[in-house]
C-alpha cells in the first residue's frame, strides 16, 4: 500500500529503516524462541518459559538503552541525518516486538492458533489503518488547507515517519493483548540452566543474522554501491523492495508454515516415524509453494496493480519477481531441511551454512550491483538459497537421514519453471490480455491435474479431499 503513497525514493528510505529493524530483531531475540521449543519438549515448560522470558526482558532493556545513545550516528550512516527520531522509533518497535516473542511462542507451543492469528491480523489492521488515517485522510485534509480537525493532526515534518509511528502503535497494542501470556512468567534466571539455553541458542544468532544478511543486506548495498546519486540509489532500492513484496504469497505461506512447523517438528522428533513425517510435510510444502509461484508469476499484469498506478516506475522491476519467487521456494525447502541440525543440536553447522549463503550474497552484490543494479540483488538471492538448500540436504542426510521424495520435488519445481517459460513465450505473441490470463489459468489447472494424478494415493488418505479422489 505504501507504494501507492510514496515515490520509489521515499519508499526506499522506509525499506532501509525496516531493514535495520530486521537485523536488530536477531540481536534482541538471540535464538531463544527456538531454544524454548527445543527445551520445552525435554523439560518442564514453565521452567523454560520463565528463564527465556527473564533473559529477554533484561537484554531488551539493556540493548534499547545503549542504542538510543547513538541514534544520531545511525541516522547519519543511513543517509537520513535530519530525522534521528525515525531511528528512535524503530528501536522502540524492535523492543516491543521482542517482548512479544515469548508470549507468541507460548501460544504456538500450546497449540492456540486462533488467538495467535487474531492478534497477528489485528496488528496488521491497526498498522494499515493508521497509515491510511495519517497519510491519506489527514494528509489530504492538510494539503487542501481544509482547516478541519484532521488537517490539524498532520505534521508535514514527520512525513514518512507516520509509517513508523503506525508500526510502533500496532506493536504496543499487540504487547497489551499478550499481557496475559507475558505476565505468566516468574522472574527466574538460574545461571546453570541459562548457560544450557545459550549453548544451544548462540549459533542460532549467527543463523538469524546470516539469514537477515541474505534477506535485507542488498537494500543497504544498493544504497552504498549503486553508481548514481543518493536519491537514485533510494529509488532503485524502492523499486526492488516494492517488487520484492509481490513474492508475499510464498513469504506469508513460509512464515505461517514456520510458526506451526517448528514446535510440531520438535514434538515429533521423539516419535518412531519422525523422518517419514518430515519427508511427507516437505513434499506437500513444495507443492503448495509451486502453486503460489504460478499464481503470481503467470498473472503479474494483475499483481502489479497492488503497487498502484500513481508511480509506474515500480513496474520496471517486475522482471525480478520470478527470480525472487524461485529463491523463496529454495528458502522454504531450506527451512524444512534445517530441522536436522536443530534436533541433533548441531546449530553451529547451521550457522556455517547460513554464513556461506551470506558470503555469496555479499560477494555477488558487491561485484554486480554497480553493473546490474537491483537485478544483481535478485540473482544473488537465488544463488544464496540454492547453495544453502543443497548443502543443508547433503549434510543432513549424513547426520539425520530423511527419505525426502527428491525426484518428485525437483520434477514439480522444474515443471513449474517450464510452465512459466511457456507462458512468457505465449505473452511474446502480444495477444489480448484476457487470452493471456486465460492461458495462465490453463497452465495452473494443468499443473493441478498433474499433482492430483501423481499424488492420488496421498490425497486419498486425507480427510474431506480423500472422499473426492478415486484411487482405482
Amino acid at each position: 500500500m505504501l507504494v501507492t503513497i510514496f515515490a520509489s525514493g521515499e519508499y526506499g528510505k522506509i525499506s532501509t529503516l525496516f531493514t535495520i529493524a530486521a537485523f536488530l530483531n536477531i540481536v534482541y531475540t538471540y535464538g531463544l524462541e527456538t531454544s524454548y521449543f527445543r527445551f520445552a519438549a525435554l523439560q518442564a515448560e514453565p521452567k523454560v518459559y520463565n528463564t527465556c522470558s527473564s533473559s529477554i526482558i533484561l537484554t531488551t532493556t539493556l540493548f534499547t538503552g545503549l542504542l538510543l545513545l547513538f541514534v544520531k550516528d545511525i541516522a547519519a550512516f543511513l543517509e537520513i541525518p535530519d530525522h534521528p527520531e525515525y531511528i528512535s522509533w524503530v528501536i522502540l518497535i524492535v523492543a516491543l516486538d521482542t517482548l512479544s516473542v515469548m508470549p507468541f511462542a507460548k501460544l504456538r507451543y500450546e497449540g492456540r492458533p486462533r488467538k495467535f492469528a487474531a492478534i497477528k491480523i489485528l496488528n496488521i489492521l491497526i498498522n494499515v489503518g493508521l497509515v491510511i488515517f495519517f497519510l491519506v485522510v489527514c494528509k489530504n485534509a492538510h494539503d487542501k488547507n481544509s482547516g478541519n480537525f484532521f488537517a490539524g493532526i498532520y505534521n508535514p515534518k514527520i512525513g514518512l515517519g507516520y509509517v513508523i509511528l503506525a508500526n510502533l502503535a500496532a506493536s504496543g497494542i499487540t504487547l497489551l493483548l499478550l499481557s496475559k501470556e507475558l505476565f505468566q512468567f516468574r522472574f527466574r534466571l538460574n545461571p546453570v540452566f541459562w548457560k544450557q539455553l545459550m549453548n544451544y541458542s548462540w549459533p542460532l544468532i549467527i543463523v538469524g543474522f546470516g539469514g537477515m544478511v541474505n534477506e535485507t543486506i542488498d537494500r543497504i548495498m544498493l544504497l552504498k554501491l549503486y553508481p548514481g546519486t543518493t536519491e537514485e540509489a533510494f529509488s532503485q532500492s524502492g523499486i526492488y523492495s516494492a517488487n520484492y513484496k509481490l513474492a508475499v504469497i510464498i513469504v506469508l505461506f513460509i512464515q505461517a508454515f514456520r510458526m506451526g512447523a517448528e514446535p510440531f517438528f520438535f514434538k515429533q522428533s521423539t516419535s518412531e516415524n519422525a523422518q517419514r513425517t518430515y519427508a511427507r510435510v516437505m513434499k506437500f510444502f513444495v507443492i503448495a509453494c509451486c502453486f503460489c509461484f504460478l499464481g503470481v508469476t503467470l498473472f503479474l499484469d494483475i499483481w502489479k496493480y497492488f503497487m498502484g498506478t500513481a508511480h509506474k516506475e515500480y513496474y520496471t522491476g517486475l522482471k525480478v519477481v520470478p527470480l525472487l519467487m524461485t529463491a523463496k521456494i529454495f528458502l522454504g525447502i531450506y527451512y524444512n531441511l534445517s530441522i536436522w541440525y536443530k534436533i541433533k543440536e548441531r546449530n553451529l553447522t547451521g550457522a556455517w551454512i547460513t554464513l556461506g549463503g551470506a558470503a555469496i550474497t555479499v560477494a555477488f552484490n558487491w561485484i554486480f550491483i554497480p553493473v546490474l543494479g537491483y537485478m544483481a540483488c535478485a540473482i544473488a538471492t537465488v544463488l544464496c538459497y540454492a547453495f544453502m538448500m543443497v548443502l543443508s540436504y547433503t549434510l543432513g542426510q549424513k547426520h539425520y537421514p530423511v527419505p525426502y521424495a527428491w525426484k518428485k520435488i525437483l520434477a514439480y519445481i522444474t515443471i513449474c519453471l517450464l510452465l512459466f517459460g511457456l507462458h512468457q513465450a505465449f505473452l511474446s505473441l502480444e495477444m489480448n490480455h484476457w487470452i493471456n490470463r486465460g492461458m495462465g489459468v490453463f497452465f495452473v489447472g494443468l499443473f493441478g491435474l498433474l499433482i492430483v494424478n501423481v499424488e492420488k494415493k496421498e490425497f486419498a488418505k486425507m480427510p474431506f479431499i480423500g472422499k473426492l479422489i478415486k484411487t482405482s
